[in-house]
Order: structure tokens, then C-alpha cells, then sequence
């Protein structure tokens, strides 16, 4: 980053730049690979980014809020901006999941007979659509952002027109997953200079931190995608797509944070809730539901490792 510009330009830079690794991501959907070698790349990828995201939840946001709340005279009682914001972030991602309107993502079937591999995880409903059994209980909707993107193209794909229905209903709900991580970053830019422990080089980190985490998110959703028939360039611009809310996001969080400084403590911990709730209630699910659960938990504890050492060296 820039050590000279305005923390906004910062905000905006970092923003951008998590938004280029989920293109990158997207990209990624260019490459040919077999079902297996997809599947273990990304849950792979998944639980890398799981770990990156914990470690940087604690030493690039909830360290920093410790620090704040301190300084603004909380004393014995700092944990509670902290508490506040952890369960306000969480009730933030909680909330965008329950009433996104995915519902119609049970439209989407399973490919192709001839793709069918998956479909022993799938269970039938009465209406002809299909979807995963892990994914279902007790009749509640689809609603993660991975699952949603994974379950399969449109029967439909060649020509019905509510096909583009689906997939806008689709990248709304992965929009709305983004916007915490576009917020994260934006405050973290707008907390430097505020306290000692909310530096530049933690901002970077977290940037950084986001970026990794995108990357497979835009391959979780060009993948299935290409998969599906759409041809690489719609494929690539469906999966890029839902970054572009995060420097917009990030833009909002800084000036907030800038504009307000007494809820720096409570933005930073609400950065880290949603953060930390998307980690255990969507990416590692995700990374576990098809046999790589060994692998994505070494690449977790590899990404925590990583992050960690980024914040504490160079942080």
C-alpha cells in the first residue's frame, strides 16, 4: 500500500485489491480440471482462507478494539465494545443469511447425467429439483453463498428466461456475504494513526488476509458455473462480480470509523464477528462436505500459521 495517502485511499486501494484476487479466483475456471482435482483445490483453498480469516480476526481487528477501549477509558469493562460488536457482526451475517432471498437457488439442479458423480449426495424433491442432502434439514432454505453456487446448473441453462432470475438471485446473496469483509477492511484503514496497535502494516494484513479468502470464493462460484454450459467469459464475470461491493463497503466503513472515532472499538469487533461467524457457518462446513476434510483442516492450521506470522512480523 501507499504509506502517504489519505486512510480513505487506502481503504479504497485494499478494497480493490480483494476484489482482484476474487477475479482472480474466478479466473481460475479457465483452467481444466477433473471433478477430484477441482474439489480438493478448493476445499483446499477453503480451509487456508478459514485459518487466514481467524488469525486476522484477532490480531488485525479484536487486538487493536482491546487496545481502544482501553484508551477511551473502559478499563476492567473493555470486553464489552468487544462483545457488543462480536455479537452484532455475527447477528449481521445471521441475519443476510436468513432473509436473502436464495430460496430459489433450489432451482438449480445437478448437472448432467454424465456429471452425475455428486449426484449420490443429492436427494430428489417432488418437484424435480434437486439438491444436496447435506445441505438440507428439516426443510430449511438454501442459503450459504458456496452452497448456493455448488449445487448445480439450470436444467434449463440453453434458453428458459428465468434462468437469468436465478443467477441474479444467486450473486445478490454472495453480494450481500461481501459486504462485511469490504467493512473489515475499510475500518481497519480507518483506524490507523487512532491507536498504536492500529497501524498500517495491521490494515495491509488484514487486506491481504481478505484477498486470500476471496480467491476461492470466486473459484467456488466460475467453477460450477462452467460446469453448467455458460460460456468462460460469463463464467469468469459471474464469479468476479460480487467483489465489486467491497471497495463501496470499505469507502463507508473507513469514513464511518474516521467520522465517529468512539465506535472504533465496536466497528472493529463487529469487522471481526462477521468475519468469524462466515468462517464457522459457511467456508469450513463448505471445505468439509466432500471427503477433504483432512486437507482443508492442514490448510486451515497452514493459513492461521501464515497470517499470524504476517501480523506479528511485519504488523
Amino acid at each position: 500500500m501507499l504509506n502517504w495517502e489519505s486512510p480513505l485511499t487506502q481503504s479504497i486501494l485494499g478494497t480493490l485489491f480483494t476484489w482482484a484476487m476474487t477475479a482472480l479466483g474466478a479466473l481460475g475456471c479457465l483452467l481444466h480440471y477433473s471433478k477430484i482435482e477441482s474439489r480438493k483445490l478448493l476445499d483446499g483453498s477453503l480451509g487456508f482462507s478459514a485459518g487466514v480469516m481467524l488469525a486476522a480476526s484477532y490480531w488485525s481487528l479484536l487486538s487493536p478494539a482491546e487496545d481502544l477501549a482501553v484508551e477511551e477509558g473502559y478499563g476492567s469493562l473493555s470486553f464489552i465494545p468487544l462483545t457488543v460488536g462480536l455479537v452484532m457482526g455475527s447477528a449481521f451475517v445471521f441475519l443476510a443469511d436468513k432473509y436473502a432471498p436464495v430460496s430459489s437457488f433450489s432451482d438449480f439442479s445437478v448437472a448432467n447425467d454424465n456429471q452425475s458423480s455428486l449426484a449420490t449426495d443429492h436427494k430428489v424433491h417432488g418437484n424435480g429439483h434437486s439438491v444436496p442432502m447435506s445441505l438440507e434439514s428439516d426443510g430449511q432454505q438454501l442459503r450459504h453463498r458456496r452452497e448456493a453456487s455448488s449445487i448445480g446448473p439450470p436444467e434449463d441453462m440453453p434458453g428458459k428466461p428465468n434462468v437469468s432470475r436465478r443467477l441474479l438471485l444467486m450473486m445478490i446473496a454472495i453480494t450481500i456475504h461481501n459486504i462485511p469483509e469490504g467493512l473489515a477492511v475499510g475500518v481497519a484503514f480507518g483506524a490507523v494513526g487512532q491507536s498504536k496497535t492500529a497501524t498500517i502494516s495491521k490494515a495491509r494484513n488484514l487486506a491481504l488476509g481478505i484477498g486470500i479468502q476471496n480467491f476461492p470464493e470466486g473459484l467456488a462460484v466460475s467453477l460450477p458455473l462452467k460446469a453448467a454450459g455458460l460460456s468462460l467469459g460469463r463464467s469468469v464475470w459471474y464469479g468476479q462480480l460480487s467483489g465489486l461491493v467491497e471497495p463501496l463497503a470499505g469507502f463507508i466503513g473507513c469514513l464511518a470509523v474516521q467520522l465517529i472515532s468512539p465506535i472504533l472499538p465496536y466497528a472493529l469487533s463487529f469487522a471481526a464477528g462477521a468475519m468469524i461467524y462466515v468462517v464457522f457457518d459457511d467456508i469450513i462446513p463448505e471445505a468439509q462436505q466432500m471427503g477433504n476434510g483432512h486437507l482443508a483442516s492442514i490448510c486451515a492450521v497452514l493459513g492461521f500459521v501464515v497470517m499470524m506470522c504476517l501480523d506479528m512480523g511485519l504488523g
